[in-house]
């Protein structure tokens, strides 16, 4: 029998073959609900099997991260938030010191405009419920009287697990930094786990790790003034993260105003100036307390406030539409349409 001719057909043939006996990259989604919001975990080239060992393993981690963390839900935290209005010192429960300690390094960074130490206000704001609240803001004295009391978390000392404030107004909600930690913690264990390619969005705000296949991960800015629009796109690389506060994320409106979430706790009244403020950073707890601070600073303050807290990638979109960004975020960014107005500033 005569040997096979090894023509360029049949060696483009033999290794077609060979190719089709390999697993082709998959990309494996699943979507969680924690922090009151959608989370969705997105991976790529892990098998099913894993990913769905994996993803057992982070629902658990999730459910965990917002019971002890809830801000107004029977839990480690309020338990946390009795006792400081004690003034006496205690002993904190594991479970909520680490985003304890991390909310109270970034709140002094940002000149406090990052503020967890302000429940109560939350709370008069009627922001500490499931349901958006509606009808007038609150009477102005009451908000006048929680402002003069002026928690910070500069009020809180920590020595290993002992806390104390010495503060009786300060009550902790730490929604402006709870994804962000969580997010943080969520991708540790995906490493852990061998997992290198893998995006977790919390409503918008992520983090990745690797890449999608041979491109970045891709992901869409929200236009703050057309609801369901993108106002630009950008490439999250290996190890960053994207945060953005945005007044069209918790909001009611009466009368004809618009009442958000983001209180700004030198007025005790929704921060006023910004639309939105995107940054982008390694650190997730990072992104998230900054997007928040520099949400509140304003266009006039939030290069000094980006420069304190070490963020040199931002995006603020002011109330007219005005669009503030640094050169890195600029180079970063690809705008659906071309921005009306553009002012490019250095935070550092």
């Amino acid at each position: 029998m005569p040997a096979l001719r090894k023509t360029p057909f049949v060696l483009a043939l033999f290794a077609g073959l060979l190719l089709g006996c390999q697993p082709a990259p998959t990309e494996y989604r699943t979507t969680l609900l924690s922090f009151g919001t959608l989370i969705e975990i997105t991976f790529w080239g892990v098998e099913k099997d894993k990913a769905n060992e994996v993803i057992k393993e982070v629902e658990k981690d999730l459910k965990f991260m917002h019971n002890a963390w809830h801000a107004w839900q029977p839990g480690p935290m309020s338990r946390i938030n009795e006792l400081l209005q004690t003034t006496a010192p205690f002993s904190a429960n594991p479970s909520v010191l680490g985003p304890i300690i991390r909310a109270r390094e970034l709140a002094i960074a940002s000149d406090h405009l990052f503020n967890p130490a302000i429940s109560e206000l939350i709370g008069l704001w009627g922001f500490h419920s499931d349901d958006l609240p509606h009808g007038p803001p609150p009477p102005a004295d009451k908000i006048r009287s929680l402002v003069a009391q002026n928690p910070r978390m500069a009020d809180i000392t920590i020595n290993d697990v002992r806390m104390q404030s010495r503060n009786p107004h300060v009550k902790l909600d730490l929604g402006g930094v709870a994804k962000g930690y969580g997010v943080d913690q969520i991708i540790t264990l995906l490493k852990h786990r061998g997992i290198n390619n893998a995006i977790v969005n919390a409503g918008g705000d992520l983090k990745a790790i690797g890449r999608h296949g041979d491109r970045p991960w891709k992901v869409g800015i929200q236009d703050p003034r057309k609801k369901g629009a993108v106002l630009a796109m950008v490439e999250a690389l290996d190890g960053e993260s994207v945060f953005t506060s945005g007044n069209y994320e918790r909001f009611y409106d009466y009368q004809g105003h618009r009442y958000h979430h983001i209180i700004d706790p030198r007025t005790g009244y929704p921060a006023a100036g910004s639309s939105s403020v995107t940054v982008i950073c390694p650190d997730a707890t990072t992104a998230d307390a900054a997007a928040t601070a520099l949400f509140v600073a304003g266009p006039k303050d939030w290069q000094r406030i980006a420069r304190q807290m070490g963020i040199s990638t931002v995006m603020l979109v002011d109330e007219q539409g005005k669009i503030y960004i640094t050169p890195e975020m600029q180079a970063r960014v690809s705008f659906i349409e071309p921005p009306a107005s553009l002012q490019v500033s250095k935070a550092k």
